[in-house]
């Protein structure tokens, strides 16, 4: 005799799958949403601008400039939701937001600490309201200390801990006071990170580590394992292509950090003949080998936000032009 499923024993099952497809949705869809990477990527990448408090008709000329949506900053939660539903209509996403500062998670203070998980933590709230799905995260710095210059840096970390070893092939007693500041900010901003991941995955953002001038990361290997150690779809990289230039050419480090790379800021640094300073210029006009960057890109096949940071001086439209030309590998 075959066996034969009724109606009701039908619906059970049916809610049952649909139950378990629901909480793998609600598991992987950030990931699988916000990394949705395809060989056809020059199709797929978006152009952005910072804009601290969107308006109508800010995102109005954000449009007619060409670019798909901006980066935001902190706001009310209802004018949040107001500047979402107004890019929303406008065909503009509003993919990130900046919080107002960096964080101080490897602060001596705890209440410092705890204000800046609370800066987060109504950063991703903010963030929600605007329909963005990710979160611009700088952990912290560590200052006043001796430090390699950039040409002698070559750093080795325990791959348990995370923890430098050494900084230079040389004498590494001469940087024992950064190599333990650094150490310590590794272990704070872990254990910080993973008090925001529940937050984070609750509304389903990314927590965005930006490589940024803070004296830490500078090699993007470590950055790297920092970005796993959290082995999180919601802890991703920001990476900021002119950011550590002084250090190596972004198209190396965009290969190491691969597919952690959730979105980009985009900024051109000119440099001294040294090789190893320098300053912050337009895009297209300093010293980042922008076909490199873009066949980098390519290469991890990366089809998220390319976002200008800085280059006011341009008008909206040459931005948008620049940047064109920069997807089209030129």
């Amino acid at each position: 005799m075959k066996n034969r499923m009724n109606r009701r024993q039908f619906l059970a099952a049916s809610a049952s799958t649909a139950a378990a497809i629901t909480l793998a949705l609600t598991q992987n869809s950030c990931i699988e949403t916000l990394n949705n990477r395809t060989e056809n990527s020059a199709k797929k990448l978006k152009k952005a601008v910072i804009v601290s408090k969107p308006s109508e008709n800010i995102l109005k000329e954000i449009k007619a400039a060409g670019f798909d949506g901006i980066e935001a900053g902190i706001v009310s939660p209802a004018e949040a939701t107001e500047a979402g539903q107004i890019a929303n209509k406008l065909g503009l996403q509003i993919h990130s937001v900046i919080p107002p500062s960096w964080a101080r998670f490897n602060s001596s203070n705890p209440d410092e600490v705890e204000n800046s998980i609370k800066e987060i933590t109504n950063a991703i709230n903010v963030a929600r309201n605007y329909g963005a799905d990710k979160v611009l995260v700088v952990p912290g710095r560590i200052s006043g200390q001796s430090m390699p210059k950039p040409e002698e840096f070559k750093i080795t970390f325990d791959k348990k801990t995370g923890h430098l070893l050494s900084v230079t092939e040389n004498d590494n007693g001469r940087y024992d006071d950064y190599i333990a500041k650094h150490n310590h900010a590794y272990g704070s901003f872990q254990t910080a990170i993973r008090r925001l991941i529940p937050i984070a995955r609750q509304n389903r953002l990314v927590l965005a580590v930006e490589n940024v001038w803070n004296n830490l990361f500078i090699d993007p290997r470590h950055l790297a394992h920092f970005i796993d150690s959290f082995d999180s779809p919601f802890v991703l990289a920001y990476f900021d292509i002119a950011n550590y230039l002084i250090y190596s050419p972004p198209q190396e480090q965009i290969k190491i950090l691969g597919k952690r790379i959730i979105t980009c800021h985009v900024k051109d640094f000119r440099l001294n003949p040294d090789g190893h300073s320098g300053s912050f210029v337009n895009i297209r006009e300093g010293s980042i080998d922008w076909p490199a960057v873009r066949k980098a890109l390519s290469d991890i096949n990366f089809t998220g936000w390319l976002t200008i940071e800085g280059s006011e001086e341009l008008s909206l439209q040459e931005r948008s032009r620049r940047l064109d030309l920069i997807i089209s590998g030129k």
